[in-house]
C-alpha cells in the first residue's frame, strides 16, 4: 500500500535529522563550554532534545507501520500522532530547563566574553538546519505526514534559534555580555513555543478535530456530483495521515441498488482525486420533496 511506502520513506527524513542533530549538539556543547558561550551551550541542548524527539518520531513512523490487528483495526496509524505529542512534551521540559539556566546566568553573570569561534559554529549550524528544514518540509509535504511537518518546523526554528544565539554572542564579544544571557533566554522561549504549537497539533488530531475549510471544500465537490439531491452531513477525522470521511447524502428515491451504488462510487473517486490519502463512508437516503397541501 502507497500510504505505508511513504511512511517508510519518512524515515529516511527523521534520521537525516537524528544525525545532523547529533553532530551539531555535540559540536556546539563542546565549543560553548570551550568558547565561554551560554547561548550556543543553550543552542547545544536544544538540539539534543531535537534527537530524542526525533527517534520518538521515527519509532512512531515504524509503529505506523504495523498492519491492523484484532485489537487496532483501523490500524496504527495514530502512533505518529502519538510520536508528535511526546515530542513536544520532551521540547517543553527542556525549554524550561534552558529558561531556569538562562536567568541564573543574567542574575550571575559570567565576565568572560564568548570567542569568535562560538560565533562562526552558531551561524554555520543556522545554515545546515534551514537546508535540513527544506529537506523535510518537502518530503512531509510529497508522502503527508504530519509528524515530519512537525521535525520539520522544528527544523526550522532551530535554525532561527541558531541565528539568534549567533547575534547573542558578537553582542557580547562587542562588550554586551548581557546579550549572550538574553539570548539563551529567547532561545528557551522559541523552544516552548514550538513544543506548544507541535502539541497544539497532535491534542487537535488526537481529539478528532478537523479543519472547516476541508468541509466546505469537500462538501463542494460531492454536492456537484450528478444524482446527489443534497448532502445532509459530513463528517471528517485525521488517522494519522488518513483521511477518514463519513457523509450521508440523499438520492431519488426511484433508482435502484445499482443505480444508487454508482452515485456512491462517484463521491468516494471524486474525493480521492482531492485527498488521495482518504477512506470515504457513503450513507445513502431517499430523497421526498416536501408536499404542497392545498386547502
Amino acid at each position: 500500500m502507497e500510504l505505508y511506502t511513504n511512511l517508510r520513506e519518512g524515515e529516511k527524513g527523521a534520521w537525516v535529522s537524528i544525525c545532523i542533530y547529533f553532530l551539531l549538539s555535540a559540536f556546539k556543547l563542546i565549543v560553548g563550554f570551550l568558547g565561554s558561550s551560554e547561548a550556543l551551550k543553550a543552542d547545544g541542548l536544544n538540539n539534543f532534545t531535537d534527537i530524542i524527539s526525533s527517534l520518538a518520531i521515527l519509532i512512531g513512523l515504524k509503529i505506523s507501520q504495523k498492519p491492523p490487528d484484532a485489537q487496532h483495526q483501523y490500524g496504527h496509524l495514530r502512533a505518529e500522532t502519538i510520536a508528535s505529542l511526546i515530542a513536544a512534551f520532551i521540547m517543553a521540559a527542556i525549554g524550561i530547563q534552558v529558561i531556569i539556566q538562562a536567568v541564573q546566568h543574567l542574575a550571575n553573570p559570567v565576565q568572560e566574553v564568548p570567542s569568535t569561534l562560538t560565533a562562526i559554529v552558531g551561524f554555520i549550524s543556522s545554515l545546515v538546519m534551514y537546508v535540513v528544514y527544506k529537506y523535510n518540509l518537502r518530503l512531509s509535504t510529497r508522502i503527508n505526514s504530519s509528524a515530519l511537518k512537525a521535525a520539520a518546523y522544528d527544523n526550522l526554528s532551530d535554525a532561527l534559534v541558531s541565528i539568534g544565539a549567533t547575534i547573542g554572542i558578537v553582542g557580547s564579544m562587542l562588550g554586551f555580555p548581557i546579550l549572550d544571557g538574553i539570548t539563551a533566554f529567547i532561545v528557551g522561549i522559541i523552544i516552548m513555543v514550538t513544543a506548544y504549537n507541535i502539541f497544539h497539533e497532535a491534542a487537535y488530531t488526537l481529539s478528532d478535530g478537523f479543519n472547516v475549510e476541508e468541509v466546505k471544500s469537500l462538501s463542494s465537490v460531492v454536492k456537484l456530483i450528478h444524482g446527489v439531491e443534497t448532502l445532509k452531513d459530513f463528517k471528517g477525522r485525521m488517522h494519522g495521515n488518513l483521511m477518514l470521511i463519513d457523509l450521508t447524502v440523499t438520492v431519488d428515491p426511484n433508482l435502484n441498488v445499482i443505480e444508487s451504488h454508482r452515485i456512491t462510487e462517484e463521491i468516494e473517486r471524486n474525493i480521492m482525486k482531492v485527498k488521495p490519502f482518504s477512506v470515504v463512508q457513503v450513507h445513502i437516503e431517499p430523497h421526498f420533496k416536501e408536499k404542497i397541501v392545498m386547502e
